[in-house]
């Protein structure tokens, strides 16, 4: 599956080096020297990374063919697309991709249906699912205190006391 991975931000110095936004949990494995990355809008890429570094917390990477200022401000913003497997970032039964869960149906413990997810929000706290019910975004903490079963294959999220979050 093509999933976006990073975006690229605006240009670092005047050698070609732009700021990075990381978008994936797992940098070292997406962002190599040699990495070969799909772009959105498609025009803009591929791009092949020659350079990786960290300022100041920042990734920052380079990008062959691109080799000043200019043509770093020519790409920022377009999104960074890697083929990713979810199945193989999850390294636990609780570890789920963003893309496993959106689309799922929100039920109760007693079987009602009450809608889709239709977002995950990554918040500072924890993970926040945003499901459509009823015409209105209803927001739950995606932790299991909410959501004791995730079944990724039949595509269904349990909540409990879905009603008093309404």
């Amino acid at each position: 599956m093509l999933l976006v991975v990073g975006r690229i931000g605006r240009a670092h110095g005047v050698r070609g080096e732009a700021t990075i936004e990381i978008r994936t949990d797992n940098p070292e494995a997406r962002f190599f020297v040699g990495a070969e990355l799909k772009t959105d809008p498609m025009d803009k890429g591929p791009l092949t990374i020659r350079e990786v570094k960290v300022h100041s917390g920042t990734l920052l990477l380079a990008f062959e063919g691109v080799a000043d200022r200019t043509a770093v401000e020519k790409l920022r913003n377009v999104l960074l697309l890697a083929e990713v497997d979810p199945r193989e970032s999850n390294t636990s039964e609780d570890d789920f991709h963003i893309s496993q869960i959106v689309d799922c149906t929100v039920i109760d413990e007693s079987g009602r249906e009450w809608g889709k997810v239709v977002d995950v929000l990554q918040l500072p706290a924890q993970d926040t699912l945003v499901v459509e019910h009823e015409g209105k975004e209803v927001l739950v903490p995606f932790v299991k205190a909410y959501v004791p079963k995730v079944d990724i294959e039949t595509k269904r999220l349990t909540i409990i006391n879905f009603a008093g979050l309404l």
